[in-house]
């Protein structure tokens, strides 16, 4: 189990890190056009801007599953044990269903790009909605149609051909990061149900450092 959980550790790393990479990649680019070609790489702001809202979103529910996001435990660390863990599980519910409504409404935003229809009720699905005005052909502004999404021309858009690259690509980003970070709160709950944690937040990792260096510098006394 640990084996798998590095695997799928590893495959999220590495992901993130392509993101960060292709953004930073994408900028350099741009800036030896602008200023040793005297040209421009029209579709590198926009691009750049879409990796890194993936790399936010998706980097968001990563954090949830290393217990990486920032937190306050002062008042926490002078319960006892039994009521931190009470209190431990109504924050991730909290947190659930905060992401629960986020995956909905993500989802009915990208689903009109998808030529799907949208969720019903206002604050929780009650099932589809039956009429809806179709945005598949909506297109970005400068990044160029890509030939691998071409079979979407037929899917979705009714054999038109795109010119840019159609939206429902980058936004699909926003249903997925959502349902992720349902997944993690949801293991995250039963983590606290049963007694393997205590809180959502449990990375200290600045005092750990800490300790790492105090413990070196021990060391070389």
């Amino acid at each position: 189990m640990q084996h798998k959980h590095s695997f799928v550790d590893r495959i999220e790393e590495t992901l993130i890190a392509l993101l960060l990479g292709l953004m930073t990649a994408i900028t350099f680019a741009n800036v030896i056009a602008r200023f040793g070609f005297n040209s421009n790489i029209l579709w590198a702001l926009e691009a750049t801007v879409f990796l890194f809202a993936w790399l936010v979103l998706l980097g968001a529910s990563y954090a949830v599953k290393k217990h990486s996001h920032l937190g306050v435990d002062a008042i926490i660390n002078i319960l006892p044990a039994p009521v931190t863990r009470l209190v431990g599980l109504f924050a991730a519910g909290c947190c659930l269903l905060f992401s629960l409504l986020m995956l909905k409404g993500a989802y009915d935003y990208w689903a009109v790009f998808a030529d799907l229809p949208p969720t019903s009720g206002r604050w929780f699905p009650t099932g589809f909605a039956e009429k809806f005005r179709s945005q598949s052909f909506y297109e970005v502004q400068d990044i160029p149609m890509l030939g691998i999404f071409a079979f979407l021309e037929d899917l979705i858009n009714y054999g038109d051909e795109y010119e840019k690259l159609p939206k429902v690509v980058p936004y699909i980003v926003l249903p997925i990061s959502m349902l992720l970070l349902v997944y993690r709160f949801a293991q995250a709950s039963l983590a606290i149900w049963k007694g393997d944690a205590d809180r959502l937040v449990a990375s200290h990792e600045v005092e750990d450092e800490i300790e790492e260096v105090r413990a070196l510098q021990g060391e070389h006394d």
